[in-house]
């Protein structure tokens, strides 16, 4: 994938995992919430030349992105998209934890894409 597939793919995720959490499949929705993050992330460390196709190549983009950007929220906001993953296989997440998590994400998603096209 390009970077612009990527961007592509973290927004249908994001507007995806709404219609799953919708229809009261907190599975799937945790996962897309998830893919939308990891995403959007690829398409900043491919933008840039960083490596990209692991859990720890992931982190440790986005841990120079929030140095980048001088904005640790950027790590806090990926460590709840994290979570969303690891609900996909435990579904230990619970009602709050979606209502809160959830905005977060997609201000992530938001976020990281108004960064990408300020540069």
């Amino acid at each position: 994938m390009v970077v612009e597939e990527h961007l592509e793919t973290a927004r249908y995720f994001i507007e995806e995992s709404d219609s799953y959490f919708a229809n009261g499949d907190v599975l799937q929705g945790s996962e897309k919430t998830w893919g939308a993050a990891a995403h959007i992330v690829m398409a900043a460390a491919q933008q840039r030349g960083w490596p990209f196709g692991t859990h720890r190549a992931l982190n440790i983009a986005v841990r120079r992105l929030a140095d980048e950007y001088d904005d640790p929220s950027l790590e806090l906001a990926f460590g709840v998209a994290q979570k969303f993953h690891a609900n996909f296989y435990h579904r230990f997440m619970e009602d709050f934890e979606y209502d809160s998590g959830r905005p977060a994400v997609r201000q992530f998603v938001e976020k990281m894409q108004a960064l990408m096209d300020e540069d």
